[in-house]
């Protein structure tokens, strides 16, 4: 099959390769998906230059971590999926496997696609649905009436995390780059801030949670803002998390998210009801890749860029 690989760590341009590698087998608890299409994330790239790796490679490894796709074979032991059946998946990261024409999935982290959206739409949702999902529910517990501030309002985390906001009732604040000011709004953001033109934390006060995508100055100037007893949750590093509790007064988190089939098909439910859906920026096709996780380095993207792996 074709596939996005490595054998390597090192510059995507300079080990990213398209090439023939074998089909995955399928494990007693693994469904086979046929790809259509895969999302492509930050964390793609990382793994492309070794930063979450403890080692060397040891092997030739395919990239991609959210996919969706037709099931075409399933293990003895599956009992919640068929063939035929169209699905996502965030897939296991360690394993990974997405941008390729097929890719073998636990069950447990596969749900069904919503029949509204296509292939290209649904790859673009399970790695930053669920995170802002789990940031908002697990790691802060957002209740309705609540104001949150969501940093990156238009990036593909910061788009899932305005909707799941609203739909749990939240008031929600969010910054912007330029030009990002009408996609918020459109997504259900009651305030937004174009942090080109202002400074947040001059327009904006006393909100009960932040989501922070961006880290930085962009962190540090976010702890001022929030209410006692508020919560702070980050994608990225937080330095110093107990100090920070301590001087503010307030609960402090970094995670990362993890996959979850169950949490991905009740996200499913609100893209059904018309909650939740996908901005997808760019599409290309499996072959440029290499150019996908270029995109996605260079960051500034309004939504996610997703490879088209069989249309």
């Amino acid at each position: 099959m074709k596939a996005a690989v490595i054998d390597r760590y090192g510059q995507v341009g300079e080990v990213v390769t398209v090439a023939e590698v074998p089909a995955p087998e399928v494990g007693d608890q693994e469904v086979l998906i046929e790809v259509r299409a895969a999302g492509v994330n930050p964390i793609d790239h990382l793994i492309v230059k070794g930063f979450l790796a403890a080692g060397e490679l040891a092997t030739t490894r395919v990239l991609g971590n959210e996919v969706a796709g037709v099931v075409v074979a399933v293990g003895a032991g599956v009992t919640g999926f068929a063939v035929g059946d169209e699905v996502f998946s965030r897939v296991d990261p360690q394993v990974g496997g997405a941008f390729a024409e097929f890719v073998a999935v636990h069950e447990s982290l596969v749900a069904a696609k919503p029949a509204r959206l296509s292939f290209e739409e649904a790859a673009a949702l399970p790695l930053v649905a669920l995170t802002a999902w789990q940031a908002l529910t697990e790691q802060t517990q957002l209740r309705a009436g609540q104001r949150v501030l969501i940093h990156g309002g238009t990036g593909g985390v910061g788009s899932a995390a305005i909707q799941i906001a609203k739909h749990l009732g939240a008031e929600v604040v969010t910054t912007v780059g330029t030009d990002g000011a009408e996609q918020a709004r459109r997504l259900g953001a009651d305030q937004v801030v174009e942090y080109r033109k202002e400074k947040f934390d001059e327009v904006v006060d006393s909100v009960d949670v932040v989501l922070d995508t961006v880290g930085g100055e962009t962190q540090a100037r976010s702890f001022g803002l929030l209410k006692q007893g508020g919560a702070l949750v980050s994608i990225v590093m937080v330095p110093d998390i107990e100090a920070q509790r301590e001087r503010w007064g307030v609960s402090v988190s970094a995670f990362f998210m993890h996959p979850d089939g169950a949490q991905l098909a009740q996200l499913a439910r609100l893209v059904e009801a018309g909650e939740l859906k996908p901005v997808v920026q760019q599409v290309f096709p499996l072959d440029r890749a290499p150019e996908a996780l270029l995109a996605v380095e260079a960051g500034g993207a309004r939504g996610k860029t997703v490879i088209s792996v069989r249309p």
